[in-house]
This record gives structure tokens, sequence and C-alpha cells, in this order.
């Protein structure tokens, strides 16, 4: 299918015309002021100068765990009190409720102008595979529209125990899971915990994706860990670390060794700035940390930086609208980011921690794309603005701008 999108804007102004065939942009040329022909319906379509910019994409979401904060408080507001919380709850929660609520979820951020999304699911003695089988049916009824990416969450490794955990990471990989994470710095031996993740997503041939360093310790060092480790072994596979908090409260030369350790291995850094907000610094009265990592280290060494959504309105977070703009903001604001490399952070930065190909508004590259009213990145982050159009291999999967006849006709 071609598709034409006539008068887009791109980022430093002029007005273009993009043809889209076969899922990938053929051309980029100056948009054509007198065309010769209307715009067909579903073939053809005028943005009217809005702002056409590589879709972003949601590196680390936790679909499973998503939008119960009504049913699952958090009284103590911190992440002892989520986990302890969560832990209490999920083994109530049934295949259709997961499927239900992570179906609601993954299409608010699709409709935001996300096209691949990569969630991290619990998996456990207690509860199974359950939240794995939910979320590839999920997977699986949304393939036409978003790219899924799953993320076998597992703790206790090092523990009693640990051997049967271990087992259902195997048993979920064999069931289609896609990347091996984990949490060591709530493991009872952390640098154990990394090296088990290293050989069984060696063994299964996938990434890993772990929590690391989520708490204002300066002693935690996951993130150093897992950098000296994918360097010695030679891992071959995408390795990303999410929300590296630890790192921000070390001394800065300190920062800058690690960073450039991370950089040389290659791993790929999430920041996660609103539930960090949200959930570090709570027993610190005066002069509370921020709780995000050390962006400015990080960007000096050169590693790769990715901006996620993480919790959604659950007990480790009660508010949130999986909108990237919002994360995109808060790495403004909380981050010191420009607002285009904070929009780098969501879309490039994303893509690249998810292992897909980059996109840009250029022949030849995906046609991964979104278009919204705004003259300028800076804008869109700021004003987070509504009427989004979203574009996935070429074909629109999201028209909120127009009318509901319109938007049906663009959809099929």
């Amino acid at each position: 299918m071609t598709l034409r999108l006539r008068n887009a804007r791109l980022e430093d102004g002029p007005l273009v015309d993009v043809i889209i065939d076969d899922a990938r942009i053929t051309s980029v040329g100056p948009a054509d002021p007198n065309p010769a022909t209307e715009p067909r319906r579903g073939e053809e379509l005028d943005l009217a100068g809005s702002l056409l910019v590589p879709a972003p994409a949601e590196p680390h979401a936790h679909l499973d765990k998503a939008l119960t904060a009504d049913v699952v408080p958090n009284p103590a507001g911190d992440l002892g009190g989520a986990i302890e919380a969560w832990l209490a709850h999920r083994p109530t929660i049934t295949k259709a409720d997961y499927v239900e609520r992570a179906t609601t979820a993954a299409e608010l951020s699709l409709a935001n102008g996300c096209t691949a999304l990569r969630t991290h699911v619990d998996l456990g003695v207690d509860i199974g595979t359950t939240g794995v089988e939910a979320m590839l049916e999920v997977k699986a009824a949304l393939g036409s529209v978003m790219d899924l990416q799953l993320v076998g969450l597992v703790a206790g490794l090092t523990s009693p125990g640990g051997a049967e955990e271990l087992a259902l990471v195997r048993e979920a990989l064999d069931m289609g899971l896609d990347v091996v994470g984990g949490v060591p710095h709530i493991e009872a031996d952390p640098a154990r915990a990394i090296d088990l993740v290293l050989e069984v997503a060696g063994e299964y041939g996938r990434p890993i994706d772990l929590h690391a360093d989520e708490n204002l310790d300066p002693a935690s060092h996951d993130l150093e860990t897992l950098a000296r480790r994918v360097s010695a072994t030679g891992f071959e596979h995408p390795v990303v670390a999410s929300h590296c908090v630890a790192l921000s409260m070390k001394p800065e030369a300190e920062q800058h060794r690690i960073a450039e350790a991370v950089a040389a291995a290659g791993v790929m850094v999430v920041s996660l700035p609103q539930t960090n907000l949200y959930l570090q610094a709570r027993n610190i009265a005066t002069a509370p940390p921020r709780g995000l990592t050390a962006l400015a280290a990080l960007r000096r060494a050169g590693a790769v930086i990715a901006g996620g959504g993480d919790n959604l309105r659950d007990p480790f977070c009660p508010v949130g609208r999986a909108d990237p703009m919002e994360t995109a903001s808060l790495l403004v604001m909380a981050g010191h980011l420009p607002p285009d490399a904070a929009y780098h952070c969501v879309s490039g930065g994303a893509r690249a921690a998810m292992g897909l190909e980059p996109v840009a508004i250029s022949a030849g590259r995906p046609a991964e794309l979104l278009a919204l009213p705004s003259a300028s990145i800076s804008g869109a982050v700021a004003a987070a603005p509504g009427g989004r159009l979203v574009i996935r291999r070429g074909r629109v999967v999201g028209a909120a701008r127009w009318s509901a006849d319109e938007g049906q006709a663009l959809l099929e």
C-alpha cells in the first residue's frame, strides 16, 4: 500500500510531501503547492503543516500492573510499600484481568504515538507464568498495530528457591518471552544474579533488560557490575539497564568513570522520571534528591539513553497518561535535558534500547511516524497536543484529529 503525506512540516521548517510504500519512506520532497488531484481518502492525506517526526516508543512499561491504583493502595508511597502491596495482590489476578488492563494501557500508548512498547511482566512461584500467558495474548491481538516486547521480571534468583525462579524464566522463554529481566539490587547476591541473567540470556540468545540500582544508595553497583560483566564476557545481545538511580548519588568523578564503562560496554540506560520522582527520597525532608540517573555523565560518555513511562496508575505510581510527551517533559524539568534531546530519548533512544531500526524522515527509513499540531519539537514536548496521527509500518493506526468517519477510513 502506498500512502502520500502532503504538506508535512519537518523540524527544520520546510513543508514536504512524503511518500510511503511497503512500510518504508520512499521519497521526501518539497511540498507541491498545486497538486493535480485532491487527496484520496485512505491513500493520501493533507497534513496541513502538522509537524512530522519519528514515532516515539515506550521502552519500559508494566502492563501487568497498569491501572490498579484504586484496588492496590500504597499508603507508604515508597518503593518498599509498593512492592509489598503488589506481591500481596498479584496471586488474586486472573488472566482475563491482566489482558483487559494491559490492552487498555497499550492502546493508550498507541493513541499517544507509541508504535512499539516493551513491557516487563512478573514471574514468580506464587503466580507462575500466568502474566506471561496474558501478555502473549495481548501481543498477538495488537500485533497489527503495535510491536510489543515482553521482559520476564523475576526476583529471588540468589535466595532459597532461586532454582525454581530460574526454571520459570526458562519456561517463559520457551513460551515466547522476548527479553530476560531481573532486579539485582534486591537480590541476596546482586553480582551473582547478574551472572545468572547473562547465562540464561546467552543460552537462549535473548537481550537483557534489568531494573538496576533503583535506590539512592551510593554503594549500589548494579550498573557498573553489569557493564563490567558484559565487557568481560563479550555478551553479544542488546543490554539495557533501567532506572540506575544510585548513579546520581555517587561522586562526580565516579559517575563519569562508570558512565564511560557503560558506554564502552554498549549498555543502554532507560531513565524513568515519573515513577522515580514519585517513589524516591520519601524519607529525606531536606533537599531531597530528584531520584533520576546521572543523565549529564551518561550523555558526556556517549551512552545511549532512553526515556520511559514505567508504571501507569498502580501502587508504584498513581498517575500517568501513557504519553511519551509527558516523559519527555519530565526529562526536561527534572533531568535538565534540552527538549529535542528529551524527545530523542523517547523516540530514537527508546527504539535503540528495544533493538529496533532507527527512524528518520528520509528515504529508505521505516515509516514509523507521528504527526501532531505543533510548530516544533520543543512546542510538542511543552504542550503535549492532542490530534495526533500515528503511522506504523506505513499504515495509519491512530487518527485522533479527524472526524470519526475520516479516522475510520484511514485506519481501514
